[in-house]
């Protein structure tokens, strides 16, 4: 029973994450029309950030509370993730969900080109998982616009730094809790994100507004605040760092792209847009990435067992 849970939990939680972040790039979309992308991104990881550090105190209310001790890797992880989030977000001003969701899935192939400096050599199983998830990401969004446009270029430097946040994550989870590596790394990224929108104002370079009006807009953008704030940083990005403690980078970034497949789903029983035989053939390539993926994954674990 315990050999089980090992498996199957982190697993669920990468799946449980990549679903969770399927309906994420709507509610990403929803908050650019009302919100500059660096202050909704500063609004939602500061909102995570708050929703970790009560859930963490409430989980230790009865024995000794957790001491968050400030690292400067966490620098590292925060900076990552916001330089990563900052240019997913401002792309999304001239790309479609779609096209995002596309061209972030494919840190699924960075994130073992980059394992190579950190002498991570892929397995036979693992260049097919990736191969099968590159041709499901691209049969999910055939007909879709992806044209090389700025906002594509945006995404696609930000699916670099997310596969250097995959491989930073299996680094750092190795040494520090789950709790403390979530509420250091939102709550910087969150600071990076408000600082940089503050400055943005100062040197005009974003147009600069009345406090009524931009409280106006984050009551607009109260919805998807709260699902990119509690759901997207609070639950999946936890979720991912627990899980990373025994999933190996390629293998969860694999899981991890099954997002597109949600977004699909999403799209298909929350707006009524059509399934297209190509969408479904993709699906089911992806599912067959995740399933060799978790495959190559169980037998590591298995002989960390042995």
């Amino acid at each position: 029973l315990e050999l089980m849970t090992h498996r199957l939990l982190p697993i669920l939680e990468l799946v449980l994450a990549s679903a969770i972040w399927g309906i994420a790039f709507v509610a990403q979309r929803k908050g650019n029309e009302s919100l500059n992308p660096l202050l909704f991104n500063g609004l939602r990881f500061a909102l995570g950030t708050l929703a970790i550090l009560l859930v963490s105190l409430w989980i230790t209310r009865t024995s000794k509370p957790e001491r968050f001790t400030f690292r400067p890797q966490f620098v590292l992880l925060g900076a990552v993730l916001f330089i990563a989030a900052s240019l997913q977000q401002i792309g999304l001003l001239w790309t479609s969900a779609g096209s995002a969701g596309f061209i972030t899935g494919l840190y699924v192939v960075f994130v073992p080109l980059i394992g190579l400096w950190r002498s991570q050599r892929p397995g036979q199983s693992i260049i097919a998982a990736v191969v099968c998830a590159v041709l499901g990401l691209w049969l999910i969004n055939r007909g879709s616009s992806i044209d090389a446009t700025f906002g594509n270029l945006l995404v696609l430097i930000s699916a670099i730094f997310w596969a250097f946040h995959v491989q930073l994550i299996d680094k750092l989870t190795r040494r520090y809790s789950s709790f403390e590596l979530a509420i250091w790394q939102y709550l910087i990224c969150a600071l990076f994100s408000l600082l940089s929108w503050w400055l943005g104002n100062m040197l005009g370079w974003i147009a600069p507004r009345s406090l009524n009006s931009i409280g106006a807009s984050i009551w607009q953008a109260a919805l998807p605040l709260l699902y990119g704030g509690l759901a997207s940083v609070g639950i999946a990005y936890t979720l991912q760092l627990h899980a990373q403690k025994s999933v190996p980078p390629a293998p969860a970034s694999i899981i991890l792209c099954l997002e597109a497949v949600f977004a699909l789903l999403g799209g298909w029983m929350l707006l009524s847009e059509r399934l297209t035989v190509y969408a479904l053939s993709g699906a089911g390539l992806l599912l067959m990435a995740m399933l060799i993926s978790v495959w190559a994954s169980a037998r590591a674990i298995s002989s960390d067992f042995d």
